[in-house]
């Protein structure tokens, strides 16, 4: 499995995107979607990691610089076929390295509430994130579960 930065050209990271946001809005109230659609990826707060075997894209994950000591977790994705084998949390361990590269103090995330996201919840555990409240722009509500971890922590 090769992680890598990734421009946002390919078609095939484009329809993995679609998927992502197309399931957000399966799975969440409207109201309550936050996921990044491809020209909100593109922009320089955010930087974009694929993980590929050979030719075939595994999943996507991204990081939104929030202040300079700040990042949060955005577009994280496995590709169906590819589901608990370990690519969302290669690309988690690549945002987290990230992160300490540039120095953040802190990196956030919010997933939803369900039992649809039960697994994200569970990864973000393993990686060391712990519940939190919200952060940035996000407001409480009853459907967002907000999760934080300190840089440098396991």
């Amino acid at each position: 499995m090769k992680i890598v930065v990734d421009d946002l050209t390919h078609p095939e990271v484009h329809a993995l995107l679609r998927e992502h946001v197309a399931g957000m809005h399966a799975h969440s109230p409207p109201e309550n979607v936050f996921a990044l659609d491809l020209s909100r990826l593109k922009v320089p707060e955010v930087m974009f990691w694929t993980a590929w075997d050979e030719a075939e894209l595994l999943g996507c994950g991204a990081m939104k610089e929030l202040d300079a000591t700040h990042g949060e977790v955005k577009s994280m994705r496995t590709a169906a076929g590819h589901l608990r084998k370990g690519v969302a949390r290669k690309i988690l361990d690549a945002i987290l390295a990230e992160a300490g590269r540039r120095g953040y103090s802190r990196v956030s995330l919010e997933t939803g509430s369900t039992a649809a996201f039960v697994p994200a919840h569970t990864l973000y555990a393993q990686a060391g994130f712990v519940r939190s409240g919200p952060f940035g722009d996000y407001s409480p509500n009853d459907f967002s579960v907000f999760f934080t971890r300190t840089i440098g922590q396991a």
